[in-house]
């Protein structure tokens, strides 16, 4: 709950602060996504994965990344007020966010193992399930003060909330608070003998790698496609020539997806009991492919606010299922390793789809006179298309490959 507050008090606005306020492009914004998020998988993978696996410690590496990050975080807006020049203020906290990633990184391939140490296969789809409708409630909190302090409760300037620093110091107080009902959870870590759980359910003929690579590559598109939006939506919906909503409104906006999650994450394990974590994924998927049309042609404030349900009902799904269906692919020894790989999927579809795609589609489009609101609406459509690729990956991997396999 605290970690999802943390992330909607800070990244719904940050955003809007780098284009808005520092002047950044569109292209340059998502690098506070793709930058930091390189960083995170890179250290995930190649640092704290390993060193999870090898000495077994879990909570350790969760309590000891959030910790650094807490205090990196007040670092990061200090520094980033040393200069009077605003584009290097923005590049000063993509840096140091990038810094930061690394600390986080531990926590977040920490939680990964954890999970799937403390619960048996079948109940994690609905645990993860819980824990997203746990953290929407969480997410509702930190997006609505986030609007409050963005603007100084209306009484400063758009922008404050950064420029001063509040939003830096709650963040940094969300992450060491966090810390403390960490001590009452278990280390984690695995026995040596074989668990039911590390046998793929699949069919013994199946090749586990082989559907574990396809699968991550059905996951980049799934993920690329459905996050590359995030940096670039809520520039799109203060654009004095589109909906040109306040940071109050765009706060209930982003807290109609938290609802949907609460909601959608009550029932996410029953859904995947129901119709297995393949078919789940395949629901969520297209769930999203659905949330991102109607954000492209969306021609009023309502058609936003049934987007934004969409894709928290998505989001929920996506996660507990992709991460059950993981689980049973990974093998106990490799978990925090191949966790790893699992998670570049989702953390850089922040940012790397943000910087290459999405943000250049967008500033290309202006640069040859097209209108603001148009030039964002292209970006949404090519996000729609690789959720779609990934969800015809996804079937295919479902309906054909393993069925094959297991005969």
């Amino acid at each position: 709950m605290l970690a999802m507050f943390r992330r909607g008090l800070f990244y719904s606005y940050l955003s809007i602060y780098l284009r808005h306020f520092l002047g950044l492009s569109v292209t340059e914004t998502t690098l506070f996504a793709t930058l930091p998020m390189v960083m995170n998988i890179v250290f995930q993978t190649f640092v704290w994965g390993t060193f999870s696996d090898k000495h077994q410690l879990r909570r350790t590496l969760i309590i000891s990344g959030e910790i650094l990050a807490g205090f990196g975080t007040v670092l990061v807006w200090y520094g980033h007020t040393l200069t009077g020049n605003l584009s290097l203020a923005g590049y000063v906290i993509i840096l140091g966010l990038s810094i930061v990633e690394i600390f986080w990184s531990m926590s977040n391939v920490g939680w990964s193992a954890l999970i799937s140490d403390i619960y048996r296969q079948e109940d994690r789809n609905a645990v993860q399930g819980r824990l997203a409708s746990i953290g929407g409630i969480g997410r509702i909190a930190g997006v609505w003060i986030g609007g409050l302090l963005y603007d100084g409760l209306g009484l400063k300037y758009n922008g404050w909330g950064f420029y001063e620093g509040a939003l830096f110091f709650v963040a940094g107080a969300a992450m060491l608070i966090s810390v403390i009902p960490m001590i009452l959870v278990p280390e984690g870590g695995i026995q040596r003998e074989i668990e039911d759980a590390s046998i793929p359910e699949i069919g013994a003929s199946a090749s586990a790698g082989k559907i574990f690579t396809i699968f991550i590559v059905a996951m980049v598109f799934i993920n690329f496609g459905r996050n590359s939006i995030a940096v670039i939506q809520s520039q799109y919906l203060v654009l004095g020539s589109g909906f040109a909503v306040s940071s109050t409104v765009l706060s209930y906006i982003v807290n109609t997806q938290s609802v949907a999650m609460i909601i959608t994450g009550l029932i996410a394990g029953w859904v995947g009991r129901k119709i297995g974590d393949g078919n789940s994924l395949l629901l969520g998927t297209a769930l999203a492919v659905g949330s991102l049309f109607l954000l492209a042609i969306a021609g009023n404030i309502g058609l936003i606010y049934v987007s934004n349900f969409l894709r928290g009902c998505s989001e929920v799904v996506v996660l507990a299922s992709s991460y059950a269906f993981a689980s049973v692919l990974i093998p106990p020894e490799k978990r925090a390793k191949l966790f790893s790989i699992f998670n570049a999927t989702y953390f850089l579809s922040w940012g790397i789809p943000g910087t290459f795609i999405v943000g250049p589609i967008t500033d290309i489009l202006l640069a040859y006179g097209a209108s603001e609101v148009f030039s964002y609406q292209m970006a949404f459509v090519s996000s729609t298309v690789m959720t779609l690729i990934g969800f015809f990956i996804q079937g295919y991997l479902v309906f054909v490959y393993i069925p094959r396999s297991s005969n």
